[in-house]
């Protein structure tokens, strides 16, 4: 929960205890509670209202992809994850199931000279 640890949020409520004081504690929590409620619902009208006037062609659109991090992780790095995993596939195929299977080669024993093609030199 934002990267806070079971230790930070317990010394949280310890210095809240502190400041407000054990009567006026559970009103505080419920204003803060009010004030992010409120504040999710301004946010979520904003987006809504976002793309309301952005019209139906981004009806899919989300302000959290403007953010530089996730557009390029979304634009650039995406594309190379996906070619990264389509060169593994095709290396993990087996080699009867490609289109162009080889042609089995005799292998040569010791000693033995390869085919020679005088047309070929």
């Amino acid at each position: 929960m934002f990267g806070l640890g079971w230790m930070e949020i317990g010394a949280l409520i310890v210095i809240a205890l502190l400041v407000f004081g054990p009567e006026r504690l559970p009103q505080a929590a419920a204003q803060a509670g009010k004030t992010l409620r409120n504040l999710r619902r301004m946010a979520n009208n904003a987006r809504d209202d976002l793309r309301a006037g952005l019209g139906p062609e981004f009806q899919n659109f989300d302000p959290a992809d403007l953010n530089p991090r996730n557009f390029v992780r979304k634009h650039l790095l995406d594309d190379l994850e996906d070619d990264w995993n389509d060169n593994k596939r095709r290396e993990l195929e087996p080699v009867a199931a490609a289109p162009y299977a080889p042609e089995p080669v005799d292998e040569l024993g010791f000693g033995e000279l390869p085919p020679y093609d005088s047309e070929a030199t």
